[in-house]
């Protein structure tokens, strides 16, 4: 379910698409430092909004550095890191093994199933601060597993186990800005989930696995249906978000939530529409 919450690079300025690197860059990097190549490995642009949204809210100071990496080996590139970044660094392992978790029991992929257990102790040490986070993070995916091995077609039931997930990853304090980022999590992780499930049926069905669309596929209105979800789970996001009051980062947050989001979607739909879909 990673890879949704990404940048529109066609609308940013060139200053603002460097900014947002910046911390994609000094993302990886504290991956890497704090947990090595394999905590590197779990590196994915989600995250890198949730620390672009913290750090602004909290007016973190960034340490800024340059560096260059396997992706980028003969050019220096500027890096950021802040104390959000290290919190990101932790949740990220975490969620990224109990996922994997997750994944092998719906799917049986043994690559999966052998790369959380290579992640495993990582895991557990990242957890070691964060323990009630890990453990909601644990209870809620069991809950998951347990709705979707029962077929459940609730939309609500299924997405919202994930958007408790998420909210809890966005709340790192216990203040003022706790209740709005907790909702906007929760309906981020909400679309998340579902965007990734419309995405996954066509082999979700190849492969007999679970879908919550699967009920309503064959429905005229399926696809109206679907967009105006998903269009309601980010109009409350967004109405979420509009509450915190960001400045720095803000211009760059709009564009992902506001359009940066909706990537994979269009594409699907392009993808689905054919040679049509280009005129």
């Amino acid at each position: 379910m990673f890879g949704y919450i990404t940048v529109n690079e066609k609308e940013l300025k060139i200053r603002e698409y460097e900014l947002y690197h910046s911390y994609y860059c000094g993302f990886c990097r504290e991956l890497k430092r704090k947990y090595g190549f394999t905590g590197q490995m779990t590196l994915s642009y989600d995250m890198t909004f949730l620390i672009m949204v913290l750090c602004d809210l909290y007016d973190c100071e960034d340490t800024l550095s340059s560096t260059r990496c396997i992706a980028h080996p003969f050019i220096s590139h500027p890096t950021r890191v802040n104390e959000m970044t290290d919190y990101a660094a932790d949740m990220n392992l975490i969620l990224s093994y109990y996922s994997g978790m997750d994944d092998w029991n719906d799917e049986h992929e043994l690559k999966k199933l052998a790369f959380a257990k290579l992640i495993h102790g990582k895991a557990q040490h990242a957890g070691r601060d964060y323990g009630r986070k890990a453990a909601l993070v644990l209870d809620r995916l069991q809950k998951l597993h347990a709705a979707e091995t029962q077929g459940s077609t609730d939309l609500d039931e299924v997405s919202g186990t994930f958007g408790d997930i998420m909210a809890e990853m966005f709340a790192v304090k216990e203040d003022e800005w706790e209740a709005p980022l907790r909702r906007m999590g929760f309906f981020l992780g909400k679309f998340i989930y579902l965007c990734d499930a419309y995405d996954d049926l066509d082999d979700d069905l190849k492969k007999g696995n679970y879908n919550p669309f699967v009920s309503m596929k064959d429905r005229p209105d399926y696809e109206e249906n679907v967009h105006k979800i998903l269009t309601m789970m980010m109009a409350q996001c967004c109405e979420a978000f509009e509450t915190l009051p960001l400045v720095e980062n803000v211009s760059i947050l709009r564009n992902i939530l506001y359009s940066g989001v909706w990537t994979r979607y269009n594409a699907h739909q392009a993808a689905k529409s054919g040679p049509e879909s280009g005129r």
